[in-house]
């Protein structure tokens, strides 16, 4: 039994972290969340984000694949135990605080709630301390062999190379909802017939009794004791929120929807182009200034195709007709920064680094 628990054990995290090390650069978004203000506000650490991104890959990958091979099993052991101990407080701290909505251990692959991340890391904690209680007789009687430091190595470096290929050019297998050969008309149309229905919901204190109670916005204009006057029922300021009430179609799809400066919505211009050319940088004052300056003009010469450069910041492009849209939106087409998305009447056909773009 204990060694069907370890294979369970070990393949968990070295799924987890092959998903994340495939885009290494999608983790570091999730990090830089944690990081931010509205978290744990350490702007350091939010800076620093891809490198911590990669550290952790590495712990998980490495650790994961050791306890497969039984390779120094109690310092393996530790080190995984002390892994699911730190995760499992961001999932109960996300989950608790509500401030961030998926924790991302399994990358744009499989989508945990906050709850369901929390309860993973514990089931998981349970496990390894119930494999450190079955293995401990072992830890002085390993025999770790060439045969499995060779495998190791070998695995580190094939990872590595994975990594290395996402951060630099873009993730060898997409996940996303933007993945090539998706067609963004047709999932708007999916949207659009099943939209997810949010509501409204008020925090209200009874001044007498000093209780406390959400009530959606139908529950309150419905009941007069809520809000006629000498009520002693009070809406608290700032603790207004809005809940989903109906799962609809789920996509980022949703989110695509550039602006000219104007305001003016180009999503069907795009979308019914035969073909189009979209520039998108999600940072601009980080992104290399040639790069974007060599792409733009290339994309300035080309004839009979729609062409435009999306970014947050209106003053990122000045070759090329220009858009604006959220940061976070543009993040989750493609993980480059610049990068091209490259569209034929609305079908995504390629997606490259603005860099691969300039080499094609």
């Amino acid at each position: 039994m204990k060694h069907i628990l370890r294979v369970i054990i070990a393949v968990i995290f070295i799924a987890s972290g092959f998903v994340k090390a495939i885009d290494a650069v999608g983790f570091s978004f999730k990090l830089e969340e944690y990081f931010s203000p509205s978290v744990f506000n350490m702007p350091f650490f939010e800076k620093q984000a891809l490198p911590i991104a990669i550290f952790v890959v590495a712990i998980e990958l490495i650790f994961g694949f050791m306890l497969l091979l039984k390779i120094r099993l109690k310092f393996t052991l530790s080190i995984l135990i002390a892994l699911s101990v730190f995760f499992g407080f961001l999932t109960f701290y996300s989950a608790y605080f509500q401030v961030v909505t998926d924790c991302g251990c399994f990358g744009d692959a499989l989508k945990f709630t906050p709850w369901q991340s929390f309860w993973k890391d514990i089931a998981l904690l349970l496990g390894l301390l119930l494999l450190w209680q079955l293995y401990r007789k072992d830890f002085n009687h390993e025999n770790n062999g060439r045969a499995k430091t060779i495998a190791l190595i070998s695995f580190v470096i094939a990872m590595g190379m994975v990594t290395a290929h996402g951060i630099k050019h873009e993730p060898l297998i997409d996940f996303r909802d933007y993945k090539i050969g998706t067609n963004l008309i047709s999932e708007k149309e999916k949207i659009q017939k099943n939209p997810s229905e949010y509501k409204t919901f008020y925090s209200l204190k009874n001044e007498k009794t000093g209780e406390v109670i959400d009530v959606n916005q139908d529950d309150y204009v419905n009941k007069e004791e809520y809000w006629k006057e000498g009520s002693p029922w009070k809406i608290q300021e700032g603790k207004t929120t809005s809940k989903i009430v109906k799962e609809g179609y789920a996509s980022e799809i949703m989110k695509f929807k550039p602006e000219n400066l104007e305001g003016m919505d180009l999503t069907d211009a795009v979308l019914m182009a035969p073909k189009a050319l979209i520039l998108f940088s999600y940072d601009p004052l980080n992104a290399d200034k040639n790069i974007l300056e060599k792409t733009e003009k290339l994309l300035q010469e080309k004839k009979d195709t729609y062409v435009l450069g999306v970014s947050n910041n209106p003053n990122t492009f000045t070759q090329i007709p220009k858009a604006m849209m959220d940061a976070t939106a543009i993040k989750t087409i493609a993980r480059s920064n610049p990068f091209v998305l490259v569209l034929e009447r609305g079908k995504i056909l390629d997606k490259m680094s603005a860099e691969d773009y300039l080499k094609n």
